[in-house]
């Protein structure tokens, strides 16, 4: 019994110098972990604030930078963490090393992404709202990140695409240029008057404001289908008025032509019986 006692009381003691030799250090890694994720925090918001009034940054460079400050300061809090138990300096570098040389291995896909990510960044080949299509998938980007590229569809979906799949492939930006053409092909009946129907068409979109004077409106006749005289309109807009525009367009083509007392033929063909021999005796 006596020695139980004894056995008791030296767990005891052990456990209170156990307690006072990493107590400390425990409870100074916990503060400064808790610390450094506050200060990684507040300096995000605070930069992607001062970013805010710098002209060239935009609302696309901008939460990007932000989000890269905080992922190293909060690399720096976990290293000062380890460093409190002890752990040398030159040894977290190795581990770091190691760690991230098995993890690149792992994660090809996502370093990727990320280096897709600057190089969207850096060449900008599309901003925060465009309207892009690229990698099967179109809207209006939202937001680059890290990782993902997040974009609205015209019906309202969210779409996260990897950075990489936007990367690899051709991009059409249908914001980036300040004008657009408009361009309708109508048919005519080839019984129809050519002329009229070229002229009827040119001054549609010639009464049209959002057209541009310079360069003007033009009406061409660019094929002779098989049921139709086709009539190419092309003219010149803001690329904010195309859709408006397109869809007016078309709307008063059909009442211009209908006015003029030209036809849009249906697709039709013609079907010739030929009778072979006489009748059956």
């Amino acid at each position: 019994m006596q020695n139980l006692d004894v056995d008791v009381s030296a767990l005891a003691e052990d456990l209170y110098s156990l307690i006072l030799a990493y107590g400390l250090d425990i409870l100074g890694a916990l503060v400064i972990l808790v610390v450094g994720w506050w200060i990684a925090g507040k300096v995000e918001r605070a930069m992607d604030l001062a970013l805010g009034r710098v002209p060239q940054m935009g609302d696309t460079l901008r939460p990007f930078l932000s989000a890269l400050v905080r992922y190293a300061i909060i690399a720096f809090t976990l290293v000062a963490v380890l460093s409190q138990f002890g752990v040398e300096t030159t040894s977290i570098i190795a581990i770091l090393g190691a760690a991230g040389l098995a993890i690149g291995l792992a994660l090809q896909g996502t370093l990727q992404n990320i280096a897709a990510g600057v190089m969207l960044l850096l060449l900008r080949p599309f901003k925060v709202d465009d309207y892009i299509e690229g990698g099967g998938v179109g809207g209006t980007v939202e937001s680059i990140g890290l990782f993902v590229s997040t974009l609205k569809t015209s019906g309202g979906l969210h779409i996260s695409v990897p950075n990489s799949q936007l990367w690899n492939t051709a991009i059409t930006n249908y914001s980036r240029n300040p004008t657009r053409r408009v361009t309708i092909v109508v048919g005519i009946g080839y019984g129809d008057d050519t002329d009229l129907g070229l002229a009827v068409l040119l001054d549609l979109m010639a009464q049209d404001g959002r057209a541009f004077d310079d360069p003007g409106p033009q009406t061409m006749v660019t094929a002779l289908g098989a049921s139709s005289i086709d009539i190419t309109m092309r003219c010149w807009c803001n690329s904010g008025d195309y859709w408006d525009l397109f869809c007016d367009l078309n709307k008063g083509v059909k009442e211009t032509l209908d006015k003029a007392g030209i036809s849009i033929p249906y697709p039709q063909q013609d079907v010739h019986l030929h009778q072979i021999g006489g009748p059956a005796a």
